[in-house]
């Protein structure tokens, strides 16, 4: 067990878990699972890296303990908390003589009642990577960009350092606190259109990457938690999830009292200037939000929202991908918009809002969300 400091209170590392079915996870993540096995061979581990980087920059409102998780089991109460995978998808797509290669991991900072089994609060993390390759990637070589996901790559961090950072501002749960999450998601069929095969061949995986973008922005800017998408990972509102050790846990997730919706009604691409060296173009997004309360159907927040991001192609260029264009917009909304939600000032905002009461609007849920912390 690490020290403790006096009075502070002690949460327990559980380590890196995977959700879902376990009978399903060889298949549901299996870049990570095959990652893992190459640490292994190295005499290494995810979870001594994980370790590692927790105890260099420790959590600021509690103590963490490194003991094994089932050695608590007889405690009065015992926090754990997870590095938690929840969505991996790898798409690899062929444009002429070039391959598209598109990563994206979803996961959660998770806090559980190890006694009660029930989610106390989740920290979105999301990392995307995006590269043009001239063949289909080696073992190795996918094990590289693995370890970019996790580890980070040029600066950028991984799935890793999120998570620390997460739990070094993450504060505990009151008997108070209430919970927020993405319920609801729907994109239009012009929306899966402009999104790799991957991701549109079904509402569900298509809505999960979307929850997914909303909820770390909007977590990672206010430092509030939100609860998992729960049609994304959960069977009747348990989440299921089996740590590196192979023990699998069967959590509750608590029914949220505030619901967000999100509706992708379009992507669309327009043609913003044209020179002899190439041309430029607005990849915009347009998404309608919706924040309630669902026991009394009170309404917080409901506006359509616009951005749009510029990308330039050189008249060299035979083969345009769209896509990163398109995600670089729907993570600018979003990121955007949270921003201000935390209490920034954006201009922004006043071209992008349809609702006219919107500044009212969001007074309102930064009240909802200060209920959440």
């Amino acid at each position: 067990m690490s020290p403790a400091r006096a009075g502070a209170a002690q949460v327990a590392f559980a380590g890196l878990a995977y959700s879902g079915d376990f009978r399903s996870i060889e298949a549901r993540f299996p870049n990570s699972r095959r990652f893992e096995e190459s640490l292994k061979r190295t005499n290494s581990s995810i979870n001594e890296l994980i370790v590692k980087s927790l105890k260099e920059s420790p959590p600021k409102h509690f103590d963490l303990v490194f003991d094994n998780l089932l050695s608590l089991k007889g405690n009065d109460q015992v926090i754990a908390v997870a590095l938690v995978i929840t969505e991996e998808t790898v798409s690899s797509e062929g444009f002429g003589q070039f391959r598209k290669l598109f990563i994206q991991f979803s996961g959660q900072a998770m806090f559980f009642d190890f006694k009660s089994m029930t989610v106390l609060r989740a920290y979105p993390i999301t990392f995307a990577y995006i590269d043009a390759i001239d063949r289909e990637s080696t073992d190795s070589e996918m094990n590289a960009r693995i370890s970019a996901v996790y580890f980070g790559a040029k600066g950028k961090p991984g799935i890793v350092a999120r998570f620390t950072e997460q739990l070094s501002k993450a504060s505990l749960p009151t008997p108070a606190s209430r919970y927020i999450q993405v319920a609801r998601v729907h994109l239009s069929p012009q929306t899966l259109e402009a999104l790799p095969d991957k991701l549109k061949s079904s509402q569900g995986t298509a809505a999960t990457w979307v929850a997914d973008y909303l909820s770390e922005a909007l977590s990672s800017k206010t430092g509030v938690p939100i609860l998992p998408y729960a049609k994304g990972y959960t069977i009747g509102n348990i989440l299921s999830m089996r740590i590196a050790d192979g023990t699998v846990f069967e959590l509750k997730l608590p029914k949220p009292d505030y619901e967000l919706s999100i509706d992708v009604t379009d992507m669309k691409k327009v043609l913003y200037g044209n020179t002899p060296a190439g041309a430029s173009y607005i990849y915009g997004v347009y998404v309608s939000l919706t924040l309630e309360e669902p026991l009394s159907g009170r309404v917080y927040l409901r506006s359509n929202f616009k951005n749009g991001e510029v990308k330039v192609v050189p008249a060299s260029q035979e083969h345009v991908d769209d896509f990163p264009a398109y995600t670089d917009s729907l993570r600018g909304l979003f990121t955007k918009l949270s921003t201000i939600v935390a209490g920034a000032s954006n201009a922004w905002l006043k071209a992008s809002a349809a609702a006219p009461d919107i500044e009212k609007q969001l007074s309102d849920t930064r009240e909802v969300l200060r209920l959440c912390k």
